[in-house]
């Protein structure tokens, strides 16, 4: 059988990069890179300035059969790059999967949200997520996959990365005691993803734990298992009562062996 092509957009950040390193033993794998230089050497690489370079000559260069878009950078620059993807997939029989954020949902705090709630976000970063959301709505049902992903930890993760080097450099730990969360790590998500790939699923996926955590807790829990630290924590109130930020699947339920609870992220964080 023919391997699938695959393109990953953004494959040199730390999602993008476990995306790659997860497909790449399964299918024709290739990423785009800006700045980082190590990638130059790997011939699936290309290097893509999300502001300067067209996307389409990428696209005819690989014809891929499936793009995972996981860009960062400039918001305008995304929006346009989405803008083209979407031309490009009405022409073709491409599958975009676009990685989400549960921030579509930030204006929604009383509860956690599901596939098919409506979005509507309060940040920046939120309503960039729901443009290319609503561009991707327009588009034939069986060409896309929109992937709702909470906050990502893992061993390489920044937001661990920075938990470390506030411990080293004896900085306080930002933490929001009234804001319940669901939480996913970069192994589980990476093989959820592998899964709907394999499976040929489009749709609306929400990727992150089946259970809630305050964001507090689950931090101090992070904390307690990477080692005996006691770091000072800055406690940030934005309002009295609870607040969530968390994207429950509903309809889109992944087998049991693929679903991940806050104590096994938390756990797969081993003492370093």
């Amino acid at each position: 059988m023919d391997k699938k092509k695959i393109l990953i957009l953004g494959a040199s950040g730390f999602v993008g990069n476990a995306i790659y390193k997860e497909l790449c033993s399964y299918f024709d794998t290739y990423g785009t890179y800006y700045s980082n230089r190590s990638f130059a050497n790997n011939k699936q690489f290309i290097r893509y300035d999300l502001e300067e370079d067209d996307i389409f000559q990428i696209l005819e260069h690989i014809k891929p059969d499936i793009i995972i878009s996981s860009l960062r950078g400039n918001f305008p620059a995304q929006i346009q790059a989405h803008h083209h993807l979407m031309e490009y997939l009405m022409k073709t029989d491409t599958k975009l999967y676009f990685i989400s954020s549960a921030n579509v949902f930030d204006a929604y705090s009383k509860f956690p949200s599901y596939e098919h709630d409506k979005t509507l976000s309060l940040s920046v970063y939120g309503r960039l997520k729901i443009k290319i959301e609503n561009m991707m709505m327009r588009l034939p049902k069986g060409n896309t996959a929109i992937l709702r992903v909470p906050m990502v930890f893992g061993n390489a993760s920044p937001r661990i990365k920075e938990i470390k080097e506030n411990i080293a450099n004896q900085e306080p730990i930002e933490v929001f005691p009234n804001l319940i969360i669901n939480v996913t790590n970069d192994d589980r998500l990476t093989q959820q993803i592998h899964y709907l790939i394999n499976r040929n699923k489009t749709g609306i996926y929400h990727l992150g734990s089946s259970d809630l955590i305050h964001h507090e807790e689950f931090i101090k829990e992070v904390i307690e298992h990477l080692g005996n630290y006691h770091p000072v924590y800055k406690r940030v109130y934005t309002t009295n009562e609870d607040r969530y930020l968390a994207a429950l699947p509903k309809d889109n339920i992944l087998p049991k062996n693929l679903r991940i609870s806050c104590q096994e992220i938390i756990e797969h964080h081993l003492p370093v």
